[in-house]
């Protein structure tokens, strides 16, 4: 098994990367424009995915890091929402 020594080499951290560049373009449509604060709340929680895994992951500790992904699979689900 390898070792991750940086968020970055996290596969669901580079997943939620792209998501949030897919939820960045989707939201870019007219539909959304006339939405100013569903268009925050969507690219918000998008972006919040990755910044809990890395933040979770730096905290160096098991049981930190997955609080983190908890929290991490929250903002998931209220995108998804």
């Amino acid at each position: 098994m390898t070792t991750i020594v940086k968020f970055e080499e996290i596969e669901a951290w580079k997943k939620s990367r792209v998501l949030t560049s897919l939820i960045y373009n989707f939201t870019k449509s007219d539909v959304f424009q006339k939405d100013f604060c569903l268009t925050t709340q969507i690219r918000k929680s998008a972006i919040s995915i990755s910044s809990n895994i890395a933040e979770g992951f730096a905290r160096k500790t098991d049981n930190e890091f997955i609080n983190f992904l908890s929290i991490a699979h929250g903002s998931a689900a209220e995108l998804q929402s």
